[in-house]
């Protein structure tokens, strides 16, 4: 055991108690605003400035204005929270300048909560909320329903929703901690307090001693810190939140991105402190091997074992890469990861660098992520300052040191041999494999190369042990994944669950169902290289193994939710553009492959489709994953294969009858009208941009079929329903 770095360490945290209880006292009211690229783009900058200029005039030093990272709520920002000492703290959505300025004045001064603001919470905060575990883990261990059992007590107790707030919750993570063996993991706000129940007696003693007395029930106190309780403690109203379970983004609108104090407070830099501590390289290997965390970059390839065969070839010199090329369109995990906890994935790299031997390390990081790129570059320069990075940190043997490297966009350059082509200055093209970057990669020396999300794990798998992590997700896939939900879906944003969860509960409990009533007809996952999930396999678990077995990938994490309206072929053909214009050119197969599919679909949406194109399509596909030289091209034909396996139908009415049925194909769509329903108004004739529409004053008109450009202007401006779309 390495007691330099246990005291260097145990300094370090000290000097940032220090620092943040002089910053920040414990009385202090505060206002938390998110500072997110997405968060920005809403708004947040001017919601910043306004409560700042509030805080100015009103002359008052007890209220503290504090800056995070982004929450992942997309379609509710810019988020303000108020926390007060000693009451609920309250989240206001979608705050602009006016109701910033309203809220310093009511709220902050005022004490009165503006309930119609409030974020997914009743206008009048209840005096505690309950969050009682509802995971496979722990969500039966009390007579069957832990929650059906509060719910019970807390009526006999005679404790309405105005003085407790009940919320069933996704995994807190505290099933593998000291007394939470067959127990319920409960916590209760806004005390703090973490109880691990296992009966209808102990569920009876909290409602009555704590939440009726107001009298803590000590021996049933985890006094564990859990990973997400932090988290929880600011979130836990929520729906949107209380059904995640948050390793990757544990600190993700909880702590000031920019303030290693911060970190360090929510437990950063104790795995590498333990890490060095311990001086045993094998042995970190050996814990993330347990843990069964796979890359989260696509591939799903076990960490461990990347790890493993690194070190084992490593004979001079090593270098470890953080992977933040991320391309997808619609995906912005590695970023928001990036932007609000920087600290994390610095520290998750060094851990890296340490279990493989190496000396020096890279951020590959797009172009496109100015305010990502500055959080990185501040968070590696307080790391130097602080000895957490450079030469021998933390006061032990080893020194590594961390540098960015810019991306210029190319898709391409997510696979690890072109990225390492374009941080030695070449053009970002793949290579054949083997040799693998483990063997031979930068510079020809041994490489390890993982993305964002797998390092921001990383701190958290040696925190809370190898044990805690696997019994997280499933049999072979250890942990949780974030998604970019997206699409057709009510709340739109940044989610993690643990690996297992269903398609049905992230779009229905998380996403809050399919936007404005549709119907869901299928969701995509993995990017432009995933395939489609139609609703009929919702309840399948979402893992690598399964989503293969579907015709799908999990890719970085990208999830589009598709409904009634969405045409199939035309999905296909989206994804298959993308493809094809990012392919690099450099094998045949990728290259003209793509090329000749997306030549077939677009003459079937065309309703210039013949009868074979579905088999084409089907050998093309196949081709082309089957002899593409890198990941792209193998996984370019998911969308196409995944299209003809589930919607089949869809492709041949589009061949064989000309039509599509969602109405998405231009040239499949038929515009008439009914001679009956027809006043002959003449306001379809006046609006057609063709010119197409005949007819007389007050007669029916009709619509010359070889002249119609499908524009639906006749459809659109006809107010008696007498234009018929087929």
């Amino acid at each position: 055991m390495n007691t330099t770095v246990l005291n260097t360490y145990q300094e370090l945290v000290n000097a940032a108690k220090t620092r943040l209880t002089e910053a920040c006292p414990e009385n202090v009211i505060r206002i938390q605003v998110g500072s997110a690229t997405c968060e920005n783009a809403a708004g947040a900058l001017e919601v910043w400035q306004e409560f700042e200029k509030s805080i100015r005039t009103s002359g008052r030093k007890d209220i503290l204005l504090h800056q995070t990272g982004c929450t992942g709520r997309c379609s509710r920002e810019p988020i303000v929270g108020i926390f007060v000492p000693g009451k609920m703290p309250v989240k206001y959505q979608q705050v602009d300048r006016d109701m910033a300025h309203q809220i310093f004045m009511h709220h902050v001064l005022g004490g009165e909560l503006m309930g119609e603001q409030v974020l997914d919470r009743p206008g009048t905060a209840p005096d505690y909320q309950v969050l009682v575990c509802d995971s496979q883990h722990c969500g039966c261990c009390v007579n069957g329903s832990a929650v059906e059992t509060f719910r019970e007590q807390l009526a006999l107790a005679g404790l309405g929703k105005d003085k407790v707030q009940l919320i069933p919750t996704g995994c807190l993570g505290l099933c593998s901690t000291p007394r939470a063996e067959h127990t319920t993991s409960v916590l209760v706000r806004p005390d703090s307090i973490v109880y691990n129940v296992k009966s209808v007696d102990e569920v009876a003693r909290v409602v009555n001693e704590h939440l009726k007395a107001g009298r803590v029930v000590t021996d049933l106190v985890n006094n564990q810190t859990s990973i997400n309780k932090g988290f929880f403690d600011l979130y836990g109203d929520v729906v949107f939140f209380n059904r995640q379970k948050r390793i990757a983004l544990r600190n993700a609108g909880v702590i000031n991105p920019e303030s290693l104090d911060e970190y360090v407070k929510y437990s950063g830099f104790q795995a590498l402190n333990d890490v060095l501590s311990k001086g045993d390289p094998d042995w970190v290997i050996d814990q993330v091997t347990q843990s069964q965390l796979r890359g989260r970059g696509g591939g799903g390839f076990p960490t461990g074992m990347k790890w493993k065969l690194t070190r084992q070839n490593v004979k001079d010199e090593c270098f470890i890469i953080c992977n933040a090329d991320e391309g997808d369109p619609g995906a912005f995990m590695d970023r928001s990861m990036l932007e609000s906890d920087p600290f994390s994935v610095i520290e998750g790299m060094v851990i890296g660098g340490y279990a493989v031997g190496a000396t020096r390390g890279f951020f590959y990081v797009r172009a496109e992520y100015p305010l990502a790129i500055k959080r990185i570059e501040h968070a590696i320069a307080e790391c130097r300052k602080s000895g957490l990075l450079g030469k021998n940190i933390l006061g032990s043997d080893y020194s590594l040191d961390l540098e960015i490297r810019l991306g210029a966009g190319a898709f391409v350059c997510g696979e690890e041999t072109a990225l390492i082509h374009s941080i030695e200055g070449e053009r970002g093209q793949p290579r054949i494999r083997p040799p693998f970057p483990a063997q031979s990669g930068l510079w020809g020396k041994p490489t390890c190369i993982n993305n964002v999300e797998t390092f921001a794990n990383i701190p958290a798998l040696f925190v809370f042990g190898a044990d805690w992590f696997r019994k997280v997700g499933t049999e072979k896939s250890g942990g949780t994944k974030v998604f970019a939900l997206a699409g057709k879906i009510n709340h739109t944003g940044l989610v993690e669950v643990p690996m297992g969860t269903t398609i049905r509960e992230v779009v229905y409990n998380i996403g809050g169902g399919v936007a404005k009533g549709k119907t869901l007809k299928g969701v995509q996952t993995g990017g432009p290289a995933g395939g489609i999930i139609p609703v009929s396999l919702i309840d399948t678990p979402i893992d690598y193994d399964t989503l293969g077995k579907m015709g799908s990938i999990m890719g970085s994490g990208g999830m589009i939710v598709l409904d009634e309206d969405d045409c199939m072929v035309d999905v296909a053909k989206f994804f298959i553009t993308f493809c094809q214009d990012e392919s690099c050119g450099k094998c045949t197969p990728c290259r003209e492959g793509t090329k000749r599919m997306l030549e077939i679909l677009e003459r079937i949406t065309a309703g210039k489709g013949e009868a074979g194109d579905i088999e084409k399509l089907e050998r093309l596909a196949m081709l082309v994953k089957n002899s593409s030289l890198c990941g792209l091209g193998k996984a370019a034909p998911n969308p196409v294969l995944s299209t003809i396996r589930h919607f089949r139908a869809e492709y041949e009415a589009h061949i064989h009858d000309k039509t599509c049925a969602s109405r998405k194909c231009k040239a499949l769509i038929k515009y008439e009208v009914d001679a009956e329903k027809c006043v002959g108004c003449t306001m379809c004739a006046r609006n057609c941009p063709a010119d197409c529409i005949s007819g007389a004053r007050k007669e029916p008109h009709t619509i010359d079929q070889a002249k119609c450009v499908k524009c639906g202007r006749c459809f659109e401006v006809c107010r008696f329903d007498a234009v018929n779309r087929l």
